[in-house]
């Protein structure tokens, strides 16, 4: 078994490595330089784990299993979704990434993890408590979901009506989301082009331009650029300074 993962600011990180630290398995991250086809190849059983938007699959982590379906084919697959309030169908729409037949789904799940949509004003940012309660509360579900597996019981959480009727509507209002972060993320006057941004996006969505730090159109909404810029001069979906920053689970 290994595990392949997405986090913008640690929340999936940390459920990834939990859950292979409890596992004794490989972890790897999606944004390192090495043979990933090569890793899947060798395993039976490939895990997945991401931040859910909307109940959708993020595009770096879409991007990811469109570059390796065909060493995929075949593998049980394990899928992991981080969330904050509900994910409707989460888990299922990376499933449904591959063609029929092409994996065997035997287990996925949805953890409950701190907010870090640090410009939603009616979202409140995690205070160090709340974050404790929240990590305590997810640790034991990932040694539950340990137990799960190393009894072989195959649970499919997201896969029910229920779950694809609350991801309808997450699901349409998503797409013009996405279009809307590629088009407007915005960098004030306060940078001071310190290259941070550049050196943290997984998409290398910032470039310099006549001595500005822009953007390339290439978002994939992970919110890491706003929760780190020293300076709370990067914007994504809504205009306007931040005020908050989701820090502590960045790494």
């Amino acid at each position: 078994m290994i595990m392949f993962y997405f986090s913008g600011t640690g929340n999936s990180k940390y459920i990834a490595e939990l859950f292979c630290q409890n596992k004794d398995i490989p972890c790897h991250s999606i944004e390192e330089g090495i043979d990933f086809d090569e890793r899947i190849v060798s395993h039976d059983v490939i895990g997945f784990c991401y931040p859910v938007y909307m109940s959708c699959v993020p595009r770096i982590m879409r991007e990811f299993v469109a570059r390796h379906m065909e060493a995929l084919k075949g593998k049980k697959i394990i899928i992991f979704c981080t969330q904050l309030i509900l994910s409707g169908d989460g888990t299922r729409k990376l499933a449904r990434l591959f063609p029929k037949g092409h994996v065997d789904v035997i287990y996925t799940e949805h953890f409950f993890m701190p907010n870090n949509m640090n410009d939603i004003f009616f979202l409140p940012l995690a205070s160090k408590k709340s974050l404790k309660k929240a990590l305590a509360r997810e640790r034991k579900r990932v040694e539950s979901v340990c137990q799960d597996i190393d009894n072989g019981k195959i649970k499919r959480r997201g896969f029910t009506f229920v779950g694809w009727l609350l991801g309808v509507p997450q699901t349409l209002f998503m797409g013009a989301t996405e279009k809307r972060a590629n088009r407007s993320v915005s960098i004030d006057d306060d940078c001071t082009k310190c290259g941070l941004c550049l050196r943290v996006c997984p998409m290398d969505n910032f470039i310099v331009r006549d001595e500005k730090i822009v953007h390339n159109h290439n978002c994939t909404m992970c919110y890491r650029c706003i929760n780190i810029c020293p300076e709370k001069a990067i914007s994504v979906l809504l205009d306007g300074k931040v005020k908050r920053q989701y820090k502590d689970m960045i790494t």
